[in-house]
């Protein structure tokens, strides 16, 4: 694949996710209880108080991919944009592992598999953006 092809691919993923836990984050924090049942989750574990401070962590991960998607657009530069690729692979697979572990262990119903399936499926198709080289030149 060409290199173009390679970043207009990693921008739209950049968007996509970014604006995914943008959203997401902002839903933990001001409404959990309706995001938990968007979810298909039925039963609360614990105060949501800790789903809101996760909520900013969300809020903050899709954050950090619009700001790089905003400095790609201002400058035509992809070093943050890679960066940002490459950093947040690190939280995806750790918030997809836990989520996985939480329902083995019966801590977390299975419908917090979605979380586990979109961590790992955003992580592992960023590693392969990176792989091929998405913003490692100037472009």
């Amino acid at each position: 694949m060409q290199t173009k092809t390679i970043n207009q691919l990693a921008v739209g993923l950049s968007c996509t996710a970014g604006a995914l836990d943008f959203c997401a984050g902002l839903g933990f924090i001001g409404a959990p209880a309706l995001m938990l049942r968007l979810m298909g989750v039925k039963e609360v574990y614990g105060d949501l108080v800790y789903l809101r401070f996760v909520g900013a962590f969300v809020f903050a991960v899709g954050t950090s991919y619009l700001w790089a998607w905003r400095g790609w657009r201002l400058t035509g530069k992809g070093t943050l944009l890679r960066a940002t690729l490459e950093i947040t692979i690190i939280f995806r697979l750790a918030a997809g592992a836990f989520a996985a572990w939480a329902i083995l262990r019966g801590w977390l119903v299975p419908a917090w598999a979605s979380v586990t399936f979109i961590d790992f499926g955003l992580a592992a198709t960023q590693a392969w953006l990176l792989r091929r080289g998405a913003f490692l030149s100037s472009e």
